[in-house]
């Protein structure tokens, strides 16, 4: 699988903050206390997530231009759930200027990067500058489909997809391997354990599956020694905040 550059992450980036744009422009008043598509969040809850992730990811930027580093949320986990819950009630106006200056704010951190500043360390997973606008690019396309507005998983690019199987590889139990088998295009292995199963299906439906999303095509099928089984238990999602007996960040 080849590597995703910093340019395409900076398009990427892009088409997705200008995708969650204008699903809030489409909302309603009534559509905020909702039910979002992850269990026990209103959309409220969805889009105070996602202006937080993208404060949090500016800030990394802004920390590192001065050769500086910060944590990943202020206050940690807890400072991270405690400004989700404060901000899901927010009106729909507050929400989308929330949002709005959030993605702004990201976009034009990202945006003055040079080829050096991509590779510039930062608190993130103890990784780079590119390492966070690879986050940034899974949190607005995936919460962006858990609003439920009709750009489910299925939208979700190919190149995309492919960089989930990557990162999602975390998610393999040890001792397994999967197969993992898009329909029309070339397999992919996941895991180094001994005991193997096949997951075949539309490539949408696979990383769905991987990142704990409901498949939208219904074309998931796993198999082991040509038998049909059960899809397989997931590991938690390798979680960007250090934990000390949390929960998993969703």
């Amino acid at each position: 699988m080849s590597a995703i550059t910093p340019d395409t992450v900076l398009t990427e980036l892009h088409k997705a903050a200008d995708a969650v744009a204008s699903q809030a422009a489409r909302l309603t008043a009534g559509d905020v206390p909702a039910p979002s598509e992850l269990p026990g969040w209103t959309r409220g809850h969805v889009l105070a997530h996602i202006a937080g992730i993208a404060n949090a990811m500016a800030r990394q930027l802004e920390y590192a231009s001065r050769g500086e580093s910060v944590e990943l949320y202020d206050g940690g986990y807890e400072g991270r759930t405690k400004a989700i819950e404060m901000s899901a009630g927010h009106s729909l106006d507050e929400h989308r200027a929330d949002l709005s200056a959030a993605l702004d704010r990201a976009l034009r951190a990202f945006d003055a990067l040079d080829a050096a500043g991509w590779q510039v360390p930062i608190a993130y997973r103890g990784g780079l500058v590119l390492d966070g606008g690879l986050a940034l690019w899974r949190e607005l396309v995936i919460h962006g489909s858990d609003l439920g507005t009709g750009r489910g998983p299925e939208t979700w690019s190919r190149q995309f997809c492919g960089h989930l199987f990557d990162f999602l590889s975390a998610r393999v139990p040890d001792g397994q391997r999967f197969l993992l088998q898009p329909l029309g295009l070339p397999p992919v292995t996941i895991g180094t354990g001994g005991r193997s199963t096949v997951i075949s299906g539309m490539v949408t439906d696979i990383a769905a599956w991987l990142a704990g999303r409901q498949p939208s095509l219904g074309s998931l099928r796993a198999s082991a020694a040509a038998d049909d089984v059960d899809l397989p238990e997931l590991l938690p999602w390798p979680s960007g905040v250090p934990q000390t007996n949390v929960p998993q960040a969703k």
